[in-house]
C-alpha cells in the first residue's frame, strides 16, 4: 500500500512535488487518480469472488469425495453381511467388497489432495481479503483528505484574491488624495469667511441709516420727538 500515493501522480515520490507544481490543476489529477485506485478496487473484488468461488468448489469437491468414501465403506459392509447371511458366495462376496474398498481409498485421498488445495485457495482469498480492506481504507482516507484540500484550495484562492487586492491599492495615494481634499475644503470656508466680511464692509451710509431706522425708538428720541411736533403746532 505504501506505493498507493505514488500511483496517483504516476511519479516517484521524489519527483511528487516538482510534478505537482507543474500541474494546471492538481485536484482534478488527484481526483483522476482516486477514480483509478476505484477501478483498481472493482477489479480487486472481481478476482476476489472468482477465487471465493474456486475455494467453495474445492471445499464442496473434498467433501463430496469424503462422502462417496464412507458409502463405499458401507457398501463393502453390507457386502460382507450378504456373504453371511448366505444371500452371496463368500468369493464373489469378498471380490465385490476389495472392490469398493480400493474405491473408498481412492476417494479418501481425492478428498485429502481436493482439501489441501481448498486451504491453499482460502488462504490465497483471505489473503487478498485483506489487501482489499486495505485498500478501501486508503480509497477512503484520500477522498476525506481530498475533501480537506478542496475547502483549503478555496480559502487560499479567496485569500489570495484578497491579499492581491490589498496589496494593489495605493495606500500613500489615497492618504494624499484625503489631505488634498481636505485643503481644499478648508479653502473654500476661508474664502466665504472672507466674503462675508468684505460684504460687511461696503455698507454704505444709506444702508447705516436705514440700519438705523430698523431699529426700535429709544426713551430719549420719543421725547425729543413730542417737542419737535409741539413747537410745529402738530397735535398728538
Amino acid at each position: 500500500m505504501a506505493g498507493i500515493f505514488q500511483r496517483i501522480f504516476k511519479v516517484g515520490q521524489a519527483e511528487a512535488h516538482s510534478v505537482v507544481d507543474k500541474l494546471e490543476d492538481p485536484i482534478k489529477m488527484t481526483e483522476q487518480g482516486i477514480r483509478d485506485l476505484k477501478n483498481d478496487l472493482q477489479q480487486a473484488m472481481v478476482a476476489l469472488a472468482q477465487v471465493k468461488s474456486t475455494a467453495i468448489r474445492m471445499k464442496k469437491d473434498a467433501d463430496d469425495q469424503k462422502k462417496l468414501a464412507g458409502d463405499y465403506e458401507r457398501k463393502a459392509m453390507l457386502l460382507l453381511q450378504k456373504m453371511q447371511g448366505g444371500d452371496l458366495e463368500q468369493s464373489e462376496a469378498e471380490r465385490l467388497a476389495s472392490e469398493a474398498l480400493n474405491k473408498k481409498e481412492a476417494a479418501v485421498t481425492e478428498s485429502a489432495r481436493v482439501q489441501t488445495d481448498y486451504q491453499a485457495q482460502q488462504q490465497m482469498a483471505d489473503n487478498l481479503q485483506g489487501k482489499i480492506q486495505q485498500l478501501k481504507q486508503t480509497v477512503g482516507r484520500y477522498e476525506n483528505e481530498l475533501i480537506t484540500l478542496r475547502a483549503r484550495a478555496r480559502t487560499a484562492s479567496s485569500m489570495r484574491k484578497i491579499n492581491q487586492q490589498l496589496a494593489n491599492v495605493d495606500s500613500s495615494g489615497t492618504i494624499a488624495m484625503l489631505e488634498k481634499m481636505k485643503d481644499k475644503v478648508n479653502e473654500e470656508e476661508s474664502l466665504a469667511e472672507a466674503y462675508g466680511d468684505i460684504s460687511n464692509a461696503n455698507l454704505g451710509v444709506d444702508d447705516e441709516i436705514e440700519k438705523a431706522l430698523a431699529a426700535p425708538a429709544s426713551a430719549q428720541s420719543s421725547d425729543s420727538l413730542a417737542a419737535l411736533k409741539s413747537k410745529m403746532g402738530i397735535a398728538g
